[in-house]
């Protein structure tokens, strides 16, 4: 969803492409490992664990990267409020739901959350900051969305009938 001249004109584009990469083989492989592992049965514990892990692993990539750190006290009253609608919202909700689903559903249909958070954050930045939609950003929406369709959608495969020897 991202337009081939923002990567290149940033001189910061290839870390970030890398890392991008790096955190969705995390996230797979988090994934199917959530989903096969033997676990705590509380679903609020087993979130837990992978925030507090997740986030020591922020933390030391981005200090490895040396990015900037700011404590909450420095920030403005709107991020604050921002910061604990996503705490509770995007990371305890959210997260608790899937871990469920992936006892419950198959990996490949509860990673398709993953297609879907893409074309909300877009609609969301257009609908709250004015955000323009390009055509790029529409084709790509729907090619996002037509996988998540098909991945969840139910097709009847029919057999071939089976050539009789004579």
């Amino acid at each position: 969803m991202v337009g081939q001249d923002e990567i290149v004109t940033d001189r910061n584009s290839l870390k970030g492409a890398l890392m991008i990469f790096l955190c969705m083989l995390s996230w797979g492989y988090g994934s199917l490992f959530v989903g096969q592992a033997d676990l705590p049965k509380n679903h609020f514990v087993n979130t837990g664990y992978q925030m507090v892990f997740g986030g020591l692993m922020l933390v030391l990539g981005g200090w490895a990267l040396g990015e900037d750190f700011s404590l909450p006290h420095q920030w403005s009253e709107r991020v604050l409020w921002s910061m604990v609608l996503l705490i509770l919202f995007g990371s305890i909700i959210a997260f608790t739901s899937f871990n469920y689903l992936l006892k419950v559903v198959s990996p490949e249909k509860v990673a398709t959350s993953t297609y879907v958070n893409p074309v909300v954050g877009l609609v969301l930045g257009w609908y709250f900051l004015d955000e323009k939609i390009t055509g790029q950003a529409v084709l790509a929406a729907v090619i996002l969305l037509t996988g998540v369709y098909f991945i969840n959608t139910k097709r009847k495969m029919g057999r071939f009938p089976r050539l009789r020897r004579p």
